[in-house]
Parts: C-alpha cells; sequence; structure tokens
C-alpha cells in the first residue's frame, strides 16, 4: 500500500533552506521542515536526473516493498540507498515521476 510522504517541486531560483546534493547534481529543501510536506528541488544544468524529474512535479510514496512496486514498472531511477534507513526509485505513471520510499523498520 501506497502512503503519500510528499510532493517535490523543480525550481529554477534558489530557496531558503535548500542544500546541495552533491551526487545527484541538485539543491533540495527538506520537505519535513514544510507546513505542507514540499520538497523544492533545483537542479544543476548538467544533472544527471532524468528530465521527468527535474521538469514535473513528482509525488513521493512511502511503500512496503520497494521490489515489488519496481516489478513490471517503468523506472526512471534504480533503487538508489539514500541512507541504512530509506532506499528510494523513480518511475512513471500517469506521465509524471513517482518517488518510491522504502524505510527500513
Amino acid at each position: 500500500m501506497r502512503k503519500i510522504n510528499h510532493i517535490g517541486i523543480p525550481v529554477t531560483v534558489s530557496v531558503p533552506g535548500e542544500v546541495y546534493n552533491e551526487g545527484m547534481k541538485v539543491f533540495l529543501t527538506d520537505y519535513t521542515q514544510s507546513p505542507n510536506q514540499i520538497e523544492f528541488l533545483r537542479f544543476d544544468a548538467d544533472s544527471w536526473m532524468p528530465k521527468l524529474i527535474q521538469q514535473l512535479a513528482h509525488i513521493a510514496y512511502e511503500v512496503d516493498d520497494l521490489d515489488k512496486e519496481l516489478k513490471d514498472a517503468k523506472v526512471l531511477l534504480p533503487k538508489t540507498v539514500v541512507n541504512e534507513y530509506l532506499t528510494i526509485a523513480f518511475v512513471e505513471e500517469e506521465g509524471i515521476a513517482l518517488e518510491l520510499m522504502q524505510f527500513s523498520k
């Protein structure tokens, strides 16, 4: 079952509180600090992230079984370990990117 975690919105100007993720070549804000669970993302011109993620807002869902969610999915970004507690992936559904987040229990 999917549970909405946050909404990611690409921007082209600096946003207060953004931090740089060198690996993804993106500045982003901490959605847990947003009253509306919004994550703003500002990508470097040479970011390797898929254009769909860079150009359109995405919905992020918490999932129980990331591998099951990725089976037969149109994967934009394969499973990526963020830290010891979180693994993510991006898929395309209905023409937009969805971030799937599996937290360790």
